[in-house]
């Protein structure tokens, strides 16, 4: 029984520290964005931000994501650019 739980320890500590080393994060919007919120994985660069950008919300700073229900979140996640691209030259279809 002692084994058992040394194990379930063991895993249990190995998720929550693992999870942490690959933080995400979100960066803040501006009143007057389409969301509050926009999460973003992986290091903070330029390239993120634009996303966020894209998907309409216009970066004041950083911040951990916050878990509140009502708090509007959008995600850099989807290329927006990328997919308005391809939507206007009929690969991919609404």
């Amino acid at each position: 029984m002692k084994k058992f739980f040394a194990i379930v320890f063991t895993l249990t500590l190995f998720v929550t520290v693992s999870s942490q080393v690959y933080a995400d994060g979100c960066y803040i919007c501006a009143s007057g964005s389409s969301c509050q919120q926009c999460k973003y994985k992986g290091s903070d660069t330029f390239d993120q931000r634009k996303k966020c950008e894209a998907a309409g919300c216009k970066v004041t700073g950083t911040a951990s994501c916050s878990t509140a229900a009502n708090v509007k979140v959008c995600s850099a996640k989807l290329d927006k650019l990328k997919i308005d691209e391809m939507l206007a030259q009929g690969e991919i279809k609404k």
